[in-house]
């Protein structure tokens, strides 16, 4: 019976036979499954290894330069392994195709698989005169090792283009342990797997291609958002951090309510994606909307015509002065200085008035009922316009504005920017998530939600709102308290910031359980250092916190 690299007798060839294919079914299933890259050229080398018999082996990659680059190598009988998932880098530089005057580098035999496209078997390296193997002689020199036989497959994809090189070396026979030539049955082996892992590679290298490119495409609508509007910079691309902060804290609970909440890395990625575009409906929003920063803004704020129709009044008691004046006689001292001080008064009680007006307009947490009785009966002053024509000195729908007891927002505007999460959930749902994506429109569209059922657009209470969309509603309002690049307020320390989430945890308005995780587990102490400034990151005294139970 013949003997040869796979050994001798039936038996043993059966059992290679079956090892082969398992070995092949298993990396298929591999190819299938792994996703680290580095993980998967380790796998498809050491699998090439067993199946060919090969003592040792390299597999190279195609870089964009046209260079072939080291990625895995490994050598059983001297315990060497290097690149992939080791520590240990690999020292050898990249193999280029071409040397430096553009002639095709055929004296090496891994470039000279690429460049005419064929599988190279050598049987012995030190009896080769077609190629150039001085570098692995220096190897063997300084190793102690015996380089003899070489197999080298090239790896080409779907489209038929190059991408990787399996340089396998010394086959093993497995009678005699000996080092024999590569034979027939291991070039075909050899060159069967590198075809299967060639369209695997390629396919996952497209697959995080259109995945980064997917990426870029949220972070790019986010921070178009984010750049909408100079009230929120900085918000769309900041709550995503904040929101796996307090999720991947939520996934180390052993006990309580979120002891049963799993995070995963497709339900990480889900969560992130759905982050990124919580806000995406803004970009519906109309500007004059989200960057009305003051009571009376449109296109400009309109307390500039307001401030004119003050100096118009001005100038009026002005002309008004010097007209008395003028018809009062020497001796009449007392009419005169009389006149001089209700001009004065006048004079006074306007620019008081223009003043309070100026104030009213920047709008703030609260206005008193006091304030906006002022505001109407300031605007049942008349003054005359530019067709001489005597009208209130303020618009009804300028008192509308300026009567705004919270914020700068009518409630009509209000709701406009409100629309904003409506908008997000029906441009989201109209997206064809694939299915590990699918939950992404209920984890954005949810962070308006509330506890006891008052928030927006849907009013669902607790249960009805996944653990996802309840973070997201946490890291939404914690980054909007803090964000130091708001135009309308200061920035707001850390501590009363939590102060703020503590009370709303006792209204009822978000996850208590999540909030007592998001102090416990000290969230914004580590999203403080990444994005807050010094001056806002102040001493926290649990104790002082509304309703946290530690």
């Amino acid at each position: 019976m013949g003997k040869d690299a796979w050994g001798s007798g039936k038996g043993m060839e059966n059992n290679r036979a079956l090892d082969t294919i398992a070995h092949l079914n298993g990396l298929g299933i591999a190819l299938s499954k792994e996703k680290d890259p580095a993980r998967l050229l380790e796998l498809i080398l050491t699998t090439a290894r067993k199946i060919t018999r090969a003592d040792a082996g390299a597999l190279f990659m195609m870089g964009d330069d046209g260079r072939l680059r080291f990625e895995v190598m490994q050598t059983d009988s001297i315990g060497l392994s290097m690149g992939g998932t080791t520590d240990n880098p690999i020292p050898f530089p990249p193999v280029s195709l071409f040397d430096k005057n553009g002639a095709p580098n055929l004296k090496q035999v891994v470039t000279c698989s690429v460049l005419q496209d064929r599988t190279i078997n050598i049987h012995d390296a030190y009896t080769e005169t077609e190629f150039d193997f001085s570098g692995t002689k220096a190897f063997d020199a300084k190793t102690g090792y015996r380089s003899t036989s070489f197999l080298c497959v090239p790896m080409k994809d779907h489209n038929n283009k190059l991408i990787a090189v399996l340089e396998l070396i010394n086959c093993i026979a497995d009678n005699t342990g000996e080092i024999i030539p590569f034979d027939k049955q291991a070039e075909q082996l050899a060159e069967s797997l590198a075809s299967q892992a060639a369209v695997s590679l390629t396919n996952k290298q497209l697959m995080q291609e259109q995945r980064a490119l997917f990426e870029s495409f949220i972070q790019l609508i986010a921070t178009a958002i984010d750049k909408k509007s100079s009230h929120t910079a900085g918000h769309c691309t900041r709550v995503p951090e904040l929101t796996l902060l307090l999720a991947e804290a939520a996934n180390r609970q052993d006990s309580g309510t979120l002891q049963d909440f799993e995070l995963d890395d497709d339900g990480r990625y889900e969560l992130e994606i759905a982050a990124w575009l919580h806000d995406c409906g803004k970009i519906t929003t109309p500007e004059h909307v989200v960057e009305k920063s003051t009571k009376l803004e449109t296109i400009c704020d309109r307390i500039h015509l307001i401030n004119a129709r003050f100096a118009s009044l001005h100038l009026m008691a002005d002309y008004e002065y010097a007209d008395a004046k003028r018809g009062c006689k020497p001796e009449d001292i007392g009419t005169l200085k009389e006149m001089e001080n209700r001009y004065h008064a006048k004079l006074k009680q306007l620019e008081s008035d223009r003043q309070f007006l100026q104030r009213s307009n920047s709008g703030g947490e609260f206005m008193r009922e006091e304030d906006q009785g002022r505001v109407r009966r300031i605007a049942m002053q008349t003054w005359r316009n530019a067709d001489r024509e005597e009208v209130p000195l303020l618009t009804d729908e300028e008192v509308k504005n300026l009567t705004i007891a919270k914020g700068s927002l009518l409630p009509e505007e209000r709701e406009i920017i409100n629309d904003h999460i409506v908008m997000t959930i029906k441009m989201l749902e109209a997206l064809p998530f694939p299915k590990h994506l699918c939950n992404v429109p209920e984890f954005a569209g949810g962070h308006h939600e509330r506890m006891d059922g008052m928030g927006y657009p849907k009013g669902l209470i607790g249960e009805q709102m996944s653990v996802q969309a309840r973070i997201m509603a946490i890291a939404d309002v914690f980054e909007a308290l803090t964000a130091p690049d708001r135009p309308y307020k200061e920035a707001m320390p850390i501590s009363q910031a939590l102060q703020i989430l503590g009370d709303m945890k006792l209204d009822n308005h978000i996850d208590p359980d999540l909030f007592d995780v998001f102090v416990r587990e000290k969230v914004y102490e580590r999203y403080a250092r990444n994005h807050l400034d010094p001056e806002q990151i102040d001493e926290v005294d649990w104790s002082a916190i509304p309703g946290f139970q530690g």
